[in-house]
C-alpha cells in the first residue's frame, strides 16, 4: 500500500526537497546509497547506514527524502539513466532492440541488487520514461500499432530480465555459499558423475561431461531466436 505522502505529492522525482539548511544534497545521499548497494547488496542500504556513510544524522537525510523508498526509487531511475544509448541508435530495428537490451543487461550486471528491486513495486521515474521512449524509437519503423510494438519490446524485456537473474544468481553464489566456483565444482562433480552413471539422466549426460556454452553466448543467441520468432510470427523485415 502506497504511503500517504506518494499518494498525496507524487513520487519523490516530482517532489522538491524541503527547504531545510543542510550540507547534504541529494545527490550526495544517492551517490552513497548507490556506493553500499554496488559493494554490499540491497540489504546494506538503509537511511541509518546512508547517514553514517555521509557522516550526518539519519534525521538529516529526511530534508531530502522522506522514506526508505524514496531512496530506492531514486536509486532504481538513476541505473535506468545508466541504461540509455547516447546517440543514434543502430539502424533496423532488430539491431535496435539487441543495442538496447544489450545495454540493460551489462547495466544490470554492474549493479546486480537491481534484481531485487525490479521484483517489487513498478517504479517510473524520468530516466525509466526515457529508457521506454528510445525503446520505441527503435521500432519506429515498424507499421505496426502502439500495442504491437509495447508487447515486441515486454517480451525482449522479460528474456533480458530473466537472463540477467540467472547470471545474477550464479555469480552471487561464492559470496552466498561461502565457497568459490572452483571449490564449488570439486564438490559437485563426483556427485554428478554418480548420476551420469546411473543412466537416469541420458538427455543431460551429453551436456554435463562435455559442459555448455557461457553466459554471453547464450544472451545472444537466445535473444536473436526471440527476435526471429517475433519477426516470422508479425511478417517483420
Amino acid at each position: 500500500m502506497e504511503e500517504a505522502s506518494e499518494r498525496v505529492r507524487g513520487p519523490v522525482w516530482a517532489r522538491e526537497t524541503t527547504k531545510r539548511r543542510s550540507a547534504l544534497t541529494r545527490e550526495a545521499i544517492l551517490d552513497a546509497a548507490l556506493g553500499l548497494a554496488d559493494a554490499e547488496g540491497l540489504a546494506a542500504v538503509s537511511i541509518r547506514r546512508v547517514a553514517a556513510e555521509l557522516g550526518a544524522r539519519a534525521m538529516s537525510l529526511y530534508s531530502h527524502i522522506e522514506r526508505k523508498e524514496d531512496l530506492l526509487d531514486l536509486m532504481y531511475d538513476h541505473v535506468a539513466g545508466e541504461m540509455y544509448l547516447v546517440g543514434e541508435l543502430p539502424s533496423g530495428w532488430r539491431e535496435g532492440v539487441l543495442a538496447i537490451s544489450r545495454s540493460t543487461r551489462e547495466t544490470m550486471l554492474r549493479h546486480p541488487w537491481m534484481v531485487d528491486l525490479a521484483g517489487q513495486r513498478p517504479r517510473i521515474g524520468p530516466n525509466g520514461m526515457r529508457h521506454g521512449e528510445q525503446s520505441l524509437v527503435a521500432l519506429a519503423e515498424l507499421d505496426l500499432d502502439a500495442e504491437s510494438k509495447w508487447r515486441i519490446l515486454t517480451a525482449a524485456d522479460d528474456y533480458t530480465l530473466g537472463h540477467v537473474i540467472r547470471e545474477v544468481l550464479d555469480r552471487g553464489a561464492p559470496r552466498r555459499d561461502g565457497f568459490t566456483q572452483a571449490e564449488r565444482d570439486t564438490v559437485l562433480q563426483p556427485y554428478i558423475a554418480r548420476l551420469m552413471e546411473s543412466g537416469e539422466f541420458p538427455n543431460l549426460a551429453p551436456l554435463l561431461r562435455t559442459g555448455v556454452a557461457g553466459a554471453d553466448d547464450n544472451f545472444e543467441r537466445g535473444l536473436k531466436w526471440l527476435l526471429d520468432g517475433i519477426s516470422a510470427e508479425l511478417s517483420l523485415p
